[in-house]
C-alpha cells in the first residue's frame, strides 16, 4: 500500500474478486482499473462533488454497527475527506488512534472476505450481512489478522491486532485506518455507527433519591 497520506492517486495493486479487497490506499485513493490511465475518469460526464458524494454515501449506509473497531470511543486522528474525482486526493476512511497490539473488532456481523498482507501491510476486509447489493465491506489496516477468509464474525468479535506503523505511514504514533466500500465506491465508515454509539460519552454515576441506604 502506498504511503501517500491521501495526497494523491494510488498506484495499481493486485486485488481480485468482487467480495475481496479493493486497492488498499492508506486513505490515498483507489487505483485505476487495469488498462485505464490514472488520469482518466471512471465514467463519462462531470465528476460528483465532495458534497454530493457525502449525501449519496449517507443515504446508502445503514447504521448497523454495534462496536467501534478499537477501544470504546477512540480519537479520530483524521476524518473522512471524500475526493472530488475518482482518483483525486482525499482520505477514503478514518484514522482511529490505536497503539500497536490493540485488539481490532468487527463493527457489525458479516463474513471475512480477505485477511492477509497487501504491499507488506496486514489487511482484514469484512462483508457486512444484510446491507444491500453489493454488500457493504469494511476494511481495517494495518492489522495482524486472527481470522481467515470465510470466517463468520459477530459484532465486537476480535479479528486481529493493530500492527506497528511502517516507515512513511501517515500514522506515526499508531492508528487503525478504517474504510468502508460498496463495490469500488468508498463511503464514510462512521455512518455505520448509530448515534448512541457514535456520540456516547464516558459513563456517569447518577444519584439515587428516595431510597434508604442499606443496613
Amino acid at each position: 500500500m502506498p504511503a501517500t497520506d491521501g495526497a494523491g492517486p494510488a498506484p495499481p495493486a493486485a486485488w481480485a474478486g468482487a467480495g475481496g479487497p479493493v486497492p488498499a490506499s492508506d486513505g490515498a485513493g483507489p487505483a485505476p482499473p487495469a488498462g485505464r490511465a490514472a488520469s482518466a475518469p471512471a465514467e463519462s460526464g462531470p465528476a460528483p462533488t465532495a458534497g454530493r458524494q457525502r449525501a449519496a454515501g449517507s443515504a446508502s449506509v445503514p447504521a448497523v454497527g454495534r462496536a467501534w473497531p478499537v477501544g470504546v470511543r477512540p480519537a479520530v486522528l483524521r476524518g473522512w475527506e471524500p475526493p472530488a474525482t475518482p482518483y483525486g486526493p482525499g482520505h477514503r476512511g478514518v484514522d482511529l488512534s490505536a497503539a500497536p497490539g490493540t485488539p481490532v473488532r468487527a463493527v457489525a456481523a458479516g463474513r471475512v472476505s480477505f485477511a492477509g498482507a497487501v504491499a507488506g501491510r496486514g489487511v482484514v476486509s469484512v462483508e457486512l450481512s444484510g446491507t444491500g447489493t453489493p454488500l457493504l465491506r469494511t476494511t481495517y489496516e494495518p492489522v495482524r489478522a486472527s481470522v481467515t477468509e470465510g470466517t463468520r464474525v459477530a459484532p465486537g468479535q476480535v479479528i486481529g491486532t493493530v500492527e506497528a506503523s511502517r516507515p512513511g505511514s501517515h500514522c506515526v504514533s499508531g492508528c487503525l485506518h478504517w474504510g468502508l466500500l460498496r463495490g469500488e465506491t468508498y463511503l464514510n465508515p462512521l455512518l455505520l455507527l448509530p448515534p448512541w454509539l457514535l456520540n456516547a460519552g464516558p459513563p456517569r454515576l447518577l444519584p439515587v433519591l428516595g431510597v434508604p441506604p442499606p443496613a
